[in-house]
């Protein structure tokens, strides 16, 4: 039976490619960057051979077919960045999105930008963000698909309101003021973005970008809000919410940054205990003066307490201190640290809390309960947690909870108010509040002790300075009941790498609310207007959705225009309109752009969504919610979530440091000799061939990296067009079956290239794609014949190559690759590559068993090679000994004859001659070099398994070297071998 299976495995190669054993199929079969090499007729090489008078020397020259280009080997400087410009206008970069756009296709691929803030100039950030999706849009358009990507920016907030107004102070502007002078300078930088996205080869229409300030956006946007407002999801409330004093506005979780090495001033502070809890009296008997002992990382908080928080069923102790006798109150598990803290024995006298009241330790006659609260731990401090409703988000929860009031004394600029009392009034909570607030608690006994706290603290993303947390009337969405319906969603979502899925979940989780509105000039208003006597929020369906309307024609500045008349419709109002007065507040930024789905999608679902690990608890989550809610579904397919751009020594880079990257010195060069015009392909390819999941090292050293991978590419790509000079694929293309095996390999090996490419490019594991180019590029040159059917067999593979190659890169090196497909044969000049589509390979192609027979092949090879260390395999014979069996037959179909000079197995040994037999010879000479080996086949999945075992013998040739192909194939050094008499003598 198996030998039957082996005669048939011959009897198919043998048909592939019957009738073109004979002469020169000479492509390696993983071709690399630098292998290629051409050498020019008459130099010398190996050993001395008889100068070849000038006429031969002119006549064998005529005779070979060196490549011929005019591809420029290297561009650089200058010419590098005026031949991109000219690419870019010459291959129709700006219409490409438009001509794919009105083309016809099956498909459609949607890749919806996250609008990058227009406040600043662009940065290597923009870069890989930009490149990244740039990549894949490219590959979609190649592959037939139609590409829908429209981008935008996010345009309102804070920090362009600050920056527009530099040192103005704001007080003598008016709103409208402020929003003119925002919007120009938003616009300003809008522009630079815009210009940068362009250099780098971005495919978009750039007329056609959205922007969160238009109207026709702000009224999508106000349809979002007005179908959550309808369904009871946004409300108005009186609670804790992060505020800024150094913006004074409220700000939501994704705008605030965790500063790790914030230092507070830490303090263990007694509350005297006026009724004991029953529990710890019966069991301890009479005790007096008793004090509960609570740890605060923000003293300025103890005026604003309400209680004292206790773990519910864990256990509590009355200690007395070794060296003062005081009576203190602490968790039992927290019993020993307290002790080591204090530096004295702590002897245990009680347990347990419920119905024990405290004495307030600053304020006379205040009376705080102790009430049990989940969110207390025994991680640190004592167990039990002071709590300032006011001033905490689970404070203000156990608040609800008991009744207890929530009164706030501090103001917008994070100040206590004449609440806290004259000590305290108009001092800074974070400062100097804080010193006076610990200086009353020493005054009264009740510091035990203070103590410095290194520990993670939020910041304003905007100011780098630290917020607090203090109750105002806000907006807010109420996420809690949002979050269960928003993770089902998110498990039909593909996320990319997964490991950030549970990132996601855990911000879902950890947001219970989300505050909506802020207390600034520039952005959209929150459409809600206030009675002027009793100050209640009129709002409905009607009113949102008439302002809605007034913004899509006017733009919202209309809110600040118009008179209240026209602002407010007859149907929606109880009074008159004069009645009421405009709310002030606008809408948190990220609704602005967790809202661009209804603005640009409006209801289809995207494709994909790609941004940086910072919108997991940005855009990801606030486009996922608000889509949730209107829709009840995710607004994308998949996430992928990529790292950021990072120095070449791991920082994050700063100003301060000075290691910021700027992408227009990568492109057009620095001020620093360091930083040459790298051009916009560098950059790109530092994108590709990064690993995008995690963070991305950008420096001289890698762009020098990324220049010469480019530079190696590009002089393989101007060797393949070399060598395809005079080749017209439309006419000279050889039928697959009639190639060469080791050309029919080439083109098995390209085909399984071009799925593997596919296959990188869907996942955004664009560096595996560029392994697999420098994996496939490169070639031999051929003295055939011109029209010969081995050079014929053989170009036909280095132009599916070139062709190939240039496809795969395209997505990534766009420029290189319409600059090549210039210069290649087969198509019209006018044409560009992107609007003619992806690889084309064909299922003919593929050949798993051929595969074998190459592999074998150089596996024979690589044990002959490795038995002439350092010496020239042309210069040998080579005898390949092989008992009869399924190798023997694979072998045979890449040399018929027993002996060969020119048979495609001598080509891929590189050898003078092979001889291919059954046993070696016994009459081997003397310097013969033996070796063994074995090779695994497998074919048809693992049918047919055969470990073979072959011999070779290594003899140094006796031919002489032909003076026109340079093989030691001639029978004397003054006379052409076989191949080049009859090449020479057709010429003459």
């Amino acid at each position: 039976m198996l030998l039957c299976r082996v005669s048939a495995v011959s009897r198919t190669f043998a048909s592939w490619g019957r009738g073109s054993l004979r002469g020169g199929g000479l492509l390696h079969r993983a071709l690399s960057f630098s292998s290629s090499r051409c050498h020019d007729v008459g130099s010398g090489e190996g050993s001395a051979q008889p100068a070849e008078t000038g006429s031969a020397r002119a006549l064998y020259r005529d005779t070979v077919l060196l490549p011929r280009t005019e591809f420029p080997m290297k561009l650089t400087g200058q010419k590098l960045l005026d031949r991109e410009l000219e690419i870019q206008q010459k291959c129709g970069f700006a219409d490409l999105y438009s001509w794919q756009r009105e083309r016809k296709a099956k498909k459609e691929f949607c890749l919806h930008d996250g609008p990058p803030y227009a406040n600043g100039d662009p940065h290597v950030g923009h870069a890989l963000n930009k490149i990244l999706k740039d990549i894949r849009n490219r590959f979609e358009m190649l592959r037939g698909r139609q590409v829908h990507y429209i981008p935008g920016w996010d345009c309102h907030g804070l920090p362009i309101e600050l920056k527009a107004l530099g040192e103005l102070a704001t007080s003598g502007l008016d709103p409208l003021q402020i929003r003119h002078k925002a919007r120009a300078f938003a616009e300003q930088a809008i522009a630079r973005q815009k210009a940068a996205f362009q250099r780098w080869g971005v495919m978009a229409d750039w007329d056609q970008c959205y922007y969160t300030y238009d109207g026709a956006y702000e009224a999508a946007q106000l349809k979002v809000f007005q179908e959550m407002h309808n369904k009871g999801l946004i409300y108005q409330d009186y609670k804790p919410v992060f505020w800024s004093p150094s913006s004074r506005t409220a700000l939501a979780e994704a705008e605030l940054e965790y500063n790790p090495e914030h230092v507070s001033r830490a303090i263990y502070a007694t509350f005297p205990l006026i009724t004991l809890p029953p529990k710890i009296t019966s069991e301890a008997g009479s005790l007096e003066n008793v004090s509960v002992l609570v740890w605060t990382t923000q003293p300025w908080t103890i005026p604003a307490n309400q209680a004292v928080c206790y773990m519910p069923n864990a256990q509590y102790s009355v200690v007395r201190r070794a060296d003062n006798s005081q009576l203190l109150l602490v968790a039992t598990e927290r019993t020993a640290s307290m002790a080591a803290l204090l530096g004295t024995e702590l002897e245990s006298v009680g347990s347990q809390l419920e119905g024990g009241i405290c004495k307030h330790p600053t304020i006379t006659d205040k009376e705080v309960p102790l009430l049990p609260a989940n969110h207390v731990t025994m991680a640190k401090g004592t167990g039990l947690v002071h709590t300032a409703p006011a001033h905490g988000m689970d404070d203000y929860s156990v608040a609800s909870h008991f009744k207890l009031s929530v009164e706030c004394m501090v103001d917008a600029d994070g100040k206590f108010t004449d609440l806290a009392g004259p000590e305290l009034q108009n001092l800074s909570v974070m400062t100097k509040g804080t010193d006076k607030v610990i200086s009353m608690l020493q005054e009264c006994g009740a510091l035990v002790k203070e103590e410095q706290c290194i520990h993670s603290y939020p910041y304003d993303w905007r100011t780098k300075q630290p917020v607090v947390i203090r109750p105002s009337k806000q907006w807010f969405v109420n996420t809690a009941s949002l979050k269960d319906k928003a993770k089902e969603v998110l498990q039909k979502v593909r996320i990319l790498p997964e490991s950030a899925r549970g990132s996601l979940l855990a911000m879902l989780d950890r947001r219970t609310y989300w505050c909506i509105s802020r207390q600034r000039s520039w952005g959209v208003p929150i459409p809600v207007f206030y009675h002027r006597e009793t100050g209640e929020a009129l709002i409905n369906k009607y009113s949102v959705s008439h302002i809605g309307k007034l913004f899509k024609e006017n733009g919202s500045d209309c809110w600040w225009e118009l008179p209240i008349e026209t602002l407010l419709p007859a149907e929606s109002k109880a009074g008159p309109a004069t009645d009421y007065v405009r709310g002030e507040d606008v809408l948190d930024i990220w609704f602005d752009s967790g809202a661009s789905w209804a603005a640009v999608l409006e209801d289809s679902r995207a494709d994909v969504y790609v941004e940086g690990k910072d919108q997991i608890g940005g855009w990801f989550q606030s486009s996922l919610l608000t889509s949730v809610a209107v829709r009840n579904k995710a607004p994308y397919k998949s996430l992928v979530v990529h790292g950021f751009a990072i120095s070449e020594k791991g920082e994050k880079m700063s100003k301060s440091l000075g290691n910021v990257v700027d992408p227009d010195a990568v492109i057009s060069g620095g001020k620093d000799p360091s930083m040459p015009a790298y051009g916009a392909d560098v950059l790109r390819w530092w994108v590709a061939e990064s690993n995008v999941f995690s963070e991305v090292q950008i420096g001289p050293t890698v762009l020098n990296a990324a220049r010469d991978n480019i530079s190696k590419l590009r002089n393989t790509l101007k060797f393949l067009l070399g060598n395809l000079q005079g080749f017209d694929p439309r006419v000279h293309a050889v039928d697959p079956k009639e190639m060469h095996y080791i050309d029919q390999y080439m083109l098995h090996l390209l085909r399984e290239y071009s799925i593997k490419v596919c296959l990188c490019l869907r996942q955004y594991e664009y560096h595996k794609t560029l392994n697999y180019i420098k994996i496939l590029t490169g070639s031999k040159l051929y003295c055939d014949p011109k029209d010969s059917l081995g050079r014929r067999s053989c170009q036909t593979v280095l132009e599916e190559i070139l062709d190939g190659v240039t496809r795969s890169i395209a997505p990534i090196l766009p420029h290189l690759a319409e600059e090549v497909h210039l210069h290649a044969p087969g198509h019209d000049e006018e044409g560009t590559l992107f609007k003619s589509g992806w690889i084309k390979s064909s299922s003919v192609w593929r050949r798993p068993g051929l595969e074998e027979a190459v592999e074998g092949a150089c596996a024979i090879r690589d044990s002959f090679l490795s038995s002439i260390p350092g010496k020239n395999p042309a210069q040998f014979d080579l005898t390949v000994a092989i008992e009869p069996g399924l190798l023997f037959e694979l072998m045979e179909s890449l040399q018929e004859e027993p002996t060969s000079t020119s048979s495609q197995l001598a080509e891929l040994m590189m050898v003078a001659r092979v001889n291919l037999t059954s046993e070696l010879p016994r009459d081997l000479p003397p310097d013969a070099q033996l070796s063994h080996g074995t090779f695994l086949i497998n074919l048809e999945g693992g049918v047919i398994r055969e470990d073979s075992a072959y011999s070779i013998a290594v003899v140094p040739t006796a031919a002489a070297r032909c003076p026109r192909c340079r093989r030691y194939t001639a029978k004397s050094a003054d006379c052409l071998c076989p191949r080049c008499q009859t090449v020479v003598s057709q010429a003459q």
